[in-house]
């Protein structure tokens, strides 16, 4: 079984290589958090300051509106990378809280490490900006598809990309996600059945 930073290691290794002693940097550089379920890894109001890959485990993403009702923004799970990227990107207050569904393991690397670590391991400062070209990409297919697809097509497609989820959150957190009341969600469910 691999330990979080193997995982961590065996991802970036999908996109970049990297030597042994680039690897010895890489470990060293970041740093690994337990989250037991329901806590909360960054709060609205905070700048988030670090990157965080999900070694173990489940987290949402979530915005609270005027009248207190969240709005899920991401999903994260094994192997995927989490954060309110507005507030890293602009040294502004978090918009969005970062909670855990389950327990978790993050491992996060602090924004000063991260340009630290570029310097040292230059192909690292590459998979960053890989990623956030994806997350970009992403974020405007989300946009997109919410304002020209219907429920039952987004929800269709929630379930086609992110089968491991849907298995792992409750259904109002998806219904959230999808922008429907869970009540609609679940006649959407039954019709689709």
């Amino acid at each position: 079984m691999l330990d979080a930073k193997d995982k961590l290691l065996s991802h970036l290794k999908e996109t970049i290589e990297l030597t042994q002693e680039e690897e010895s940097i890489v470990c060293d550089s970041y740093s690994e958090t337990q989250l037991k379920k329901k806590e909360v890894l960054l709060f609205a109001g905070e700048v988030s300051n670090h990157m965080r890959f999900i070694a173990e485990g489940c987290l949402r993403a979530y915005h609270m509106d005027e009248e207190a009702k969240e709005h899920i923004v991401q999903f994260g799970i094994e192997g995927w990378w989490v954060n309110d990227l507005y507030s890293y990107l602009t040294c502004t207050p978090a918009k969005q809280f970062v909670q855990a569904l389950e327990p978790t393991t993050v491992l996060q690397i602090h924004r000063d490490t991260l340009n630290e670590l570029y310097e040292k391991v230059p192909t690292i400062e590459r998979f960053y900006r890989l990623k956030f070209e994806k997350a970009y990409v992403a974020l405007q297919d989300r946009t997109i598809n919410s304002m020209s697809k219907s429920a039952e097509e987004r929800y269709l497609e929630f379930r086609s990309k992110y089968r491991s989820i849907e298995q792992r959150v409750p259904q109002y957190m998806i219904a959230s996600y999808l922008g429907i009341t869970p009540e609609f969600l679940s006649a959407l469910r039954k019709k689709i059945k």
